[in-house]
């Protein structure tokens, strides 16, 4: 893991911090619901393609690092915890973000069944409030299952792995062409929230302080 200084936690009787999700993903908001939060969401604008690194999980942290720190540069971000996620699929060390066309989509399927990748999602929490920021990324292993030339053309046709990283996603159409994973099942969502709670520690932050309901 990666940190820069610390911030001292919030003395008891504070209102609880505002939490930015800086990400469009509505699965990693969810996620960040049914465990008790509620943050707004300010879409980064980062030009993914733009950015390199030269290993997946490399290219992931540098992702979430630029999405958290572009969000945390706004004026409507001022004092609020940002949350930056980015996450790709490494392939036999080829980092697979999200298809450029039905295509693409195609071949990555036909390229993956019956083989086993991780997912690595970066994370970058950054507190606004003092500078202190860190990171870190969390690795799943995907077991894919052996989708037939039908059910992948007919799962891209359905236009749901246009839109994800790896050109899937458990909790949708391709749920049932992945046969097994080891490791946090919200990391392949998009968030690994055992891994947001540790990061948020390094900050001095507890993630019970922030539940919408404390």
């Amino acid at each position: 893991m990666h940190s820069e200084s610390h911030a001292t936690a919030g003395r008891p009787g504070q209102p609880a911090r505002r939490l930015v999700l800086a990400s469009k993903s509505p699965a990693r908001l969810g996620l960040l619901r049914q465990a008790g939060l509620a943050p707004d969401v300010i879409v980064s604008g980062v030009d993914e393609d733009a950015l390199t690194a030269p290993d997946p999980e490399g290219l992931a942290l540098v992702l979430a690092r630029a999405k958290a720190a572009a969000v945390a540069g706004l004026p409507e971000a001022s004092g609020a915890l940002v949350v930056g996620c980015d996450s790709v699929l490494d392939l036999d060390g080829e980092a697979l973000g999200k298809p450029a066309d039905a295509e693409d989509a195609t071949a990555r399927w036909k390229a993956m069944r019956g083989r086993s990748g991780v997912l690595r999602t970066g994370h970058c929490v950054i507190d606004t409030a003092t500078g202190s920021r860190t990171s870190a990324s969390a690795g799943t292993v995907v077991h894919f299952g052996e989708p037939t030339d039908t059910e992948i053309a007919a799962y891209v046709a359905a236009g749901e792995p246009l839109h994800v990283a790896g050109a899937f996603t458990l909790d949708g159409l391709s749920g049932p062409f992945v046969d097994g994973i080891e490791g946090d099942h919200g990391n392949v969502l998009g968030l690994s929230l055992p891994l947001l709670r540790r990061l948020l520690g390094e900050l001095g932050v507890r993630i019970t302080d922030l539940w919408a309901s404390a």
